[in-house]
């Protein structure tokens, strides 16, 4: 297996399990805009892990809006100081949305420099959690689109330091989850903006482990909000077991219970490259008439963006 030393960004967990919740009470689905969709992501005292995990998969992909679009900045940092940025967007519709499980198609494109202008990923993910997610990869320069397989799972996503896997192609179902018990976390100060944190933010901390055998990373500690289980900090194990890369996460809960990520910094703790992403409110949009025929080969090969 190849060794990465890529910069853990978005670990998106894209697949809730076929199972149902364990208390279906704990997590009621409402329609979108409805005023009580935050209180129906909170956790129930003795909650498992498993359950955590859905939850959090939730509030990331925002089950209680159809659609979603966003355009933010992407900031890369070496540990010179040395910093390249990147405009991106971010456009997502989910299907199926009654049911304790969800499908959903998602484009990731790159908006600026020009000379990388266009690089864009297209994702469909499906119910079936034995069903692998289809991934396409546009390469404007070659004019070319290219099919990622699972096995490019930890190759480097779109020339960053993030992984195919980090941002598109990982399920719920590829891990086992461990609870570790409830603790105050002590906060976290980004160098992208000299913020910190959730400084004595009382979380749960769930453990996660990758079922599949001698993978690029042996295990995850996952810090969750007790307060609606969104994911704030994470902790990536390499093989040998040393911690390799951090990330934070900012969520805003809006009125409409919409609950967008913000903000996100990761830090690869051998090479001390930082990625940052961030968003504005004014940048995002929750079921802005999103179809899902926009979701394409054709739509990742256009021109014009």
């Amino acid at each position: 297996m190849k060794k990465k030393l890529s910069l853990l960004a978005l670990l998106w967990v894209l697949l809730l399990s076929s199972a149902g919740w364990s208390q279906t009470a704990a997590l009621k689905p409402s329609p979108p805009g409805c005023p009580d969709c935050c209180e129906a992501l909170r956790p129930y005292p003795g909650i498992s892990a498993e359950d955590l995990m859905k939850i959090d998969t939730y509030v990331k992909y925002t089950k209680f809006a159809r659609d979603y679009k966003g355009i933010g900045l992407i900031k890369l940092i070496d540990k010179k100081g040395f910093t390249r940025t990147r405009d991106w967007g971010r456009y997502r519709i989910v299907l199926n949305t009654r049911s304790d499980v969800f499908d959903y198609k998602d484009l990731v494109v790159i908006l600026g420099p020009q000379n990388i202008k266009g690089l864009s990923v297209l994702t469909w993910n499906y119910l079936d959690p034995v069903k692998d997610q289809e991934v396409w990869l546009w390469l404007p320069s070659l004019r070319k689109v290219r099919r990622i397989s699972q096995s490019e799972a930890d190759d480097p996503f779109m020339g960053s330091e993030f992984t195919t896997e980090e941002m598109s192609t990982r399920k719920w179902e590829d891990e086992t989850y461990r609870m570790l018990g409830e603790k105050t976390f002590g906060g976290y100060t980004a160098v992208t903006n000299g913020r910190t944190y959730f400084k004595d933010k009382n979380c749960y901390v769930v453990e996660a482990t990758p079922k599949r055998k001698d993978w690029y990373y042996s295990k995850r500690v996952v810090w969750l909000d007790k307060d609606f289980a969104g994911l704030v900090f994470d902790e990536v194990y390499d093989p040998a077991g040393r911690k390799w890369k951090t990330f934070v996460k900012e969520y805003q809960v809006w009125e409409s219970g919409c609950i967008p990520q913000m903000f996100l910094e990761g830090r690869d703790e051998f090479t001390e490259h930082i990625t940052a992403i961030m968003f504005e409110k004014e940048k995002i949009s929750f079921n802005s008439g999103l179809e899902e025929n926009f979701f394409t080969e054709k739509t990742l090969m256009r021109s014009k963006w």
